[in-house]
């Protein structure tokens, strides 16, 4: 067989990160189920600690992986023209299934907040206080939207190959995000309801703490791209990990525009009653 390709695609070298990554999603998995039912294990409770182990494993098979595919762009050069497309396209359609992820904890809510479910008689049920839509929810909301404008002009100086001043865009926006973790994790050390306090609870912090991760995701990203940018490792013509990471980020902020406007704000107003 000849040694050259005589295809424009990058062959990807044999890697244990998909393996290792679907372990570590799995075990993450089970350990939120212990954590969830409050199960003893081996005897002991774990509490919170047992979802850290398969985190700390997604998190680093996430930097493992990274690395290689770096390594492949920044230092082989093997990402061709094709492979750049396909990068593109795949990270599509990432984010077209976390759409239909989100579609799924909105449609749980708006099934028993508009009376399709006939065991829901009033919305919200009784005894659970909402959160005020104009307090931290809307603050949160100036800052996520103005995040989506500083990792727009990060994006612009990429273009213009000045990396330097698009590291510090792409902090600054990542700085946001922190903050809007941060005041969401108060949010929700005050607010009046638990998760386990009924369906308007459970449907609330499954929609906004899985945003909330994806925020968090999001904010990792965007930090691993400021150091490359740093580095000089992006050219106005090739910088695919940032465009994914720039992508990315406009997802969670319209996420974040549904939930607060229906979930926070519209769906979160005085008691409606339902026909019983």
């Amino acid at each position: 067989m000849s040694a050259h390709a005589k295809h424009p695609f990058h062959m990807v070298n044999p890697s244990p990160w998909p393996a290792l990554g679907s372990f570590a999603a799995l075990l993450t998995a089970i350990g939120a189920v212990f954590y969830f039912h409050k199960m003893p294990i081996f005897g002991a409770s774990m509490g919170v600690f047992s979802i850290i182990p398969g985190l700390a494993l997604v998190v680093f098979t996430m930097a493992m992986w990274w690395r290689d595919v770096i390594n492949e762009s920044v230092v082989q050069h093997a990402h061709s023209a094709e492979t750049s497309t396909g990068l593109r396209m795949g990270m599509a359609l990432f984010i077209a299934s976390e759409v239909m992820f989100f579609v799924a904890f909105f449609w749980a809510f708006f099934h028993n907040a508009l009376g399709f479910s006939t065991s829901t008689l009033q919305w919200p049920p009784a005894g659970i206080t909402p959160l005020d839509a104009w307090e931290l929810p809307f603050y949160n909301t100036v800052i996520l939207l103005t995040s989506g404008g500083t990792v727009t002009r990060a994006h612009i100086f990429i273009e213009r190959g000045n990396n330097k001043a698009a590291a510090r865009w792409i902090f600054i926006t990542a700085a946001l995000g922190a903050l809007f973790l941060g005041l969401q994790v108060f949010e929700y050390m005050h607010a009046s309801f638990k998760l386990t306090d009924g369906i308007y609870p459970s449907a609330f912090y499954l929609a906004t703490g899985f945003h909330g991760f994806h925020v968090f995701v999001g904010t990792i990203f965007l930090i691993v791209c400021g150091f490359r940018a740093a580095n000089n490792q992006f050219t106005p013509h090739k910088h695919i990990g940032f465009q994914a990471a720039a992508w990315y980020w406009h997802f969670v902020d319209v996420v974040w525009l549904f939930l607060f406007v229906w979930i926070y704000w519209l769906l979160g107003l005085p008691t409606r009653t339902f026909g019983g």
